[in-house]
This record gives C-alpha cells, sequence and structure tokens, in this order.
C-alpha cells in the first residue's frame, strides 16, 4: 500500500505571551461549558450543526482511519421513537441493572430514567463507532478516536453558543435499529443539542483545582 504524499504544515508562529492570552481565553470559554438537559424550542440552522461535525472529523485517529459515522436526526416522529426506546432502557437500569454504589453516585445529579431531552432538544446528533471502515478494512484504536472526535464535537457546541450532554443509555442498540445503520456500527454517545429553556438551572458542580488534576515530574 502507497504512503500518503506530504505536504508542508500549516503551522502558525506564536509569542508565547500571544499563545498564553489564547489559551487563557479558550480555557475561560470552555469553564462555562455545561450538561443541559432542558432545551429551548427555538430551532437551530442545520449549518451549526454541520461546522460542529465537521469539527468533529477533525480529530486524529488510529491509522488515520476516521473510524465515525454521525447522524443527525430532526424529525419529531424519528425523536419520539429513540426517547420511547430510550427511556425502556433506562429505566431497566434505573431499576434493575445499576449498583446501589453507581445510584449513589448519581443522586446528587437528580437524574433518573425519564428523558423528555430526546424530544425536545431541536437536534440529537448521534456518533456510531465503526469496527470496519467503508472499504471493508478493520479499523483500529476505535473506541479512542471516536472519544476524541466526541470531546472536539462537544467543544465546537459550546463555541457555538448551543448546549448538549452526552447521553449513553445502555444498551444501545435501539438507535442502530431505528436509524437503520449498518451491522457494524455501533452507537457511541448521543447528543441532544440546541439553546437551553429560558431560566435553566443546572447543579453547583465544582471541577479538579490544578493540584487534583496534574502531576509535574519536571527536569532540574
Amino acid at each position: 500500500m502507497e504512503r500518503y504524499p506530504q505536504k508542508p504544515l500549516q503551522f502558525i508562529p506564536r509569542l508565547p505571551e500571544e499563545m498564553l492570552v489564547r489559551a487563557e481565553q479558550f480555557r475561560a470559554l470552555m469553564q462555562q461549558r455545561r450538561s443541559v438537559r432542558t432545551f429551548s424550542s427555538r430551532p437551530v440552522p442545520r449549518e451549526l450543526i454541520e461546522q460542529a461535525i465537521l469539527t468533529a472529523g477533525t480529530a486524529p485517529s488510529g491509522a488515520h482511519r476516521e473510524p465515525w459515522h454521525f447522524v443527525a436526526v430532526n424529525d419529531p416522529k424519528i425523536q419520539s421513537e429513540i426517547r420511547k426506546a430510550a427511556e425502556k432502557e433506562e429505566r431497566e437500569s434505573y431499576d434493575r441493572r445499576m449498583s446501589k454504589e453507581w445510584l449513589d453516585a448519581l443522586h446528587p445529579l437528580g437524574t433518573d430514567w425519564n428523558k423528555p431531552f430526546l424530544e425536545s432538544a431541536p437536534w440529537l446528533v448521534i456518533c456510531f463507532a465503526k469496527n470496519i471502515g467503508d472499504d471493508g478494512r478493520k479499523n483500529y484504536y476505535v473506541q479512542e478516536s471516536c472519544g476524541i472526535a466526541c470531546g472536539l464535537f462537544i467543544a465546537a457546541i459550546h463555541n457555538l453558543g448551543l448546549v448538549t450532554l452526552t447521553h449513553t443509555p445502555s444498551p444501545m442498540r435501539f438507535l442502530g435499529d431505528i436509524l437503520e445503520r449498518p451491522k457494524h456500527e455501533r452507537a457511541y454517545i448521543l447528543f441532544p443539542v440546541g439553546y437551553p429553556a429560558e431560566g435553566v438551572m443546572v447543579p453547583d458542580l465544582k471541577r479538579k483545582s490544578q493540584e487534583q488534576l496534574v502531576t509535574w515530574q519536571e527536569r532540574d
């Protein structure tokens, strides 16, 4: 197999002072990001969702196999079908599958099996992980690659001025059935996307401090 052709890297050198300002501005932007479960009915143009998905597609991937496929839904009938199937699995999980320790961990967030955001959000965007590529060959580091792509998607949505939530009902096979995806694709994360409802409240969470987040091992 031939190697990819090479081209010059498009790189913009910046002074450390400028780099620090850019880093602080981006961190401040992302510090405001929160998971939202209550959405406005205000419509979101398809072009915005397209840009966020294209940004997700810039993620690095194992052997550049790009083992992801995104399905964007704003058909109310399909959203209703997804909600019904998701709540069936979620109710089973909350009632029987989840351990007491898991339920105790979720309790401060106030979540339960009821998922109205699957219908109220203007868009549902589902990332599917692909074990097999479009060329029929195996993909590598699928979980890691999709995780990075989804992280970029979340950042892109926040940068747009929209909100989202990572929703992972387990199991999620129903999404592949409803959306008629190939058998070698597996739903990875479901993102409701839209504007927050007016006056929406979120838990007053605190994020880890730098001391908790990182260990430095520097040279003398």
